[in-house]
């Protein structure tokens, strides 16, 4: 059976799941290029507030990318750069997603794996999750691009110790690198991605998209200009600011509407 990416809705959350079972969730192209096409969807859909992505099953999130069909898609450079284009535009579609993402991470998170977390806002992973990128015990590079996420995320320092000796980590290593944000028993990792999907949910969805535009400009080495600064400024001309100080004085959970 071919890999699939499978697409639900619940309310305002949207789950993304990367199903290729019999091989751990490896991605072939066909699943990277539906992967990139999702987040692109999903991102047009203003009415959506969060975005889950995860692995079928509780085995693993993704095992990376599908090796036996690297003969067809990677036995040179010339056919290697078409598919890093397309995995580099697929990074790029998670990464720019107006809503915030959260990985939710049961068992392995390995190669291209840990690329796509790298993109996320949030991740949660069980106590028996594992991760790594030993690519370098098969001959290849992490380009740069796919290096950007992952240096952004833990630092030069952990990135290469992570590149250099290719072992596998535990879960409490992850944590204490800032590869997740928590670490949780193996059978409430579904329960807490959730419940962080709907906190995130229940906020202003504007002040969200705000943050994650503000949090990718501060991530480019030139400095902010005096406009950009201002436009932080613009949340108090929105019905969600007034919508939100109301509920804050009445004591009651805030109906925000996105605009």
């Amino acid at each position: 059976m071919p890999g699939e990416i499978l697409l639900a809705r619940d309310g305002a959350i949207a789950t993304v799941t990367l199903s290729n079972p019999g091989k751990l969730n490896a991605l072939d192209l066909a699943m990277w290029k539906r992967l990139g096409q999702a987040m692109r969807e999903l991102d047009a859909d203003r009415a959506l507030r969060c975005v889950v992505v995860r692995g079928a099953g509780s085995e693993a999130f993704a095992a990376g990318a599908d090796i036996s069909e690297f003969e067809k898609t990677r036995n040179n450079s010339r056919v290697a750069r078409k598919y890093g284009e397309q995995l580099e535009t697929t990074m790029g579609a998670i990464a720019a997603c107006r809503h915030p993402t959260v990985a939710m991470i049961h068992g392995a998170c390995v190669g291209g794996g840990m690329e796509i977390i790298s993109q996320c806002d949030l991740r949660i992973c069980g106590t028996s999750s594992r991760f790594g990128i030993p690519i370098a015990k098969l001959g290849l590079v992490v380009g740069y691009i796919e290096m950007k996420g992952l240096v952004d995320l833990i630092g030069r320092a952990a990135a290469m110790e992570i590149l250099l000796e290719g072992r596998i980590l535990s879960s409490s290593e992850a944590k204490d690198m800032g590869l997740v944000n928590r670490v949780v028993a193996d059978d409430k990792v579904e329960e807490e991605a959730l419940a962080a999907a709907r906190r995130v949910a229940g906020g202003a969805p504007l002040v969200a998209r705000w943050h994650k535009k503000f949090a990718r400009r501060l991530a480019q080495s030139r400095p902010v200009g005096k406009k950009e600064r201002n436009e932080a400024y613009d949340c108090y001309d929105t019905g969600d600011f007034r919508e939100g100080v109301k509920a804050f004085l009445a004591k009651r959970k805030p109906e925000f509407k996105g605009r």
